[in-house]
């Protein structure tokens, strides 16, 4: 089996070498020696450089990288992971780790993603800043925005979420082949509620992390532009996984509420028999009716829609397939 470490860099030329190393020196653990990873017979790290305009490449080279794949211009992190996907399902990789390159995370941790996916208890597995083991000097408002969007995403899609954003994580090949992203922002959101979407089993594993108070945030460039594209992110993935849930509940409520605004104007009526004193409930009442209906057809229609893309990315998932492993 062959375990693919990737790493996404843009202008990581001070650090990338020492967590090529790092991630080197793990693959000399005993989990791959003589415990669940022996299975795993090829190690290979790979980078995906994206468009940086430093000396990520030569670092990452004179450090001993196996793969290095490079945009011509920064695409951003979502362009990135599918990058990083294509070239490990190329390379017909059985399991891929993603990992940052600035050595936040412990590579010596990559066995804790890995056993469970060994052991064929999960399909993805996402190490857990906010378990057990908490993570040192992490901002307060990144704590509190990944936590309470977390509570919203299990809330609709009925699924237990502990770390929504957290990039280092582990895919077996199965994974792989039937993720999809739409966006080039960034993936850790979209590919967690597409692969619960999909059925796919998720995991995670309390890791320890430590924030480098000096660390500059290669995608955190404005804190409310970072917060408005995680949310347009989060609304269309929840509306494309559950388009029932996500329109049919607001049609539900619109219409109970026209219902009660109806059944108000009845027993008014009943006792005067006059309509112009109350007729600011019908009028209510009907708005709120128009407004049911239409989140109840758009609810039809998102789910008549989600249908297509099922089979259409079925027949991509089989075509990946064919193409990469001849199955």
């Amino acid at each position: 089996m062959k375990l693919i470490v990737n790493i996404p860099a843009y202008n990581e030329e001070a650090v990338i070498g020492k967590t090529i190393v790092r991630i080197r020196k793990s693959f000399t653990d005993d989990f791959y020696k003589s415990q669940e990873g022996k299975v795993i017979k090829e190690k290979l790290i790979q980078i995906v450089n994206d468009g940086s305009k430093d000396k990520t490449v030569s670092e990452s080279q004179e450090a001993g990288a196996d793969i290095i794949v490079s945009h011509g211009t920064n695409r951003r992190l979502g362009a990135v992971f599918g990058t990083s996907v294509d070239s490990a399902l190329k390379n017909k990789v059985d399991f891929m780790v993603n990992i940052d390159a600035d050595g936040q995370f412990n590579p010596n941790d990559i066995p804790k993603l890995l056993k469970p996916i060994l052991a064929g208890e999960s399909d993805m597995v996402i190490a857990n800043r906010f378990g057990d083991i908490k993570a040192t000097d992490i901002p307060w408002i990144k704590n509190f925005l990944n936590q309470f969007a977390a509570k919203i995403i299990s809330f609709f899609l009925d699924y237990k979420i502990d770390d929504l954003t957290c990039g280092f994580r582990a895919h077996n090949r199965e994974t792989l082949l039937r993720l999809n992203l739409t966006n080039n922002f960034t993936y850790t959101q979209e590919t967690i509620i597409d692969a619960i979407g999909k059925n796919l089993k998720l995991a995670w594993v309390p890791v320890q992390v430590t924030y480098f108070a000096d660390r500059k945030s290669r995608i955190v460039k404005s804190l409310w532009k970072f917060i408005g594209n995680g949310f347009k992110i989060i609304l269309k993935a929840i509306r494309d996984a559950r388009p029932l849930k996500f329109f049919g509940g607001p049609a539900l409520f619109f219409i109970i509420l026209s219902l009660f605004g109806y059944s108000w104007f009845l027993i008014n009526y009943l006792q005067e028999f006059k309509i112009s004193p109350f007729l600011n409930y019908i009028v209510f009442s009907s708005i709120s009716l128009i407004l049911g209906i239409q989140l109840l057809v758009f609810a039809l229609i998102a789910d008549m829609i989600r249908s297509n893309r099922k089979t259409t990315e079925e027949l991509s998932y089989q075509h990946k397939k064919s193409k990469y492993y001849n199955l």
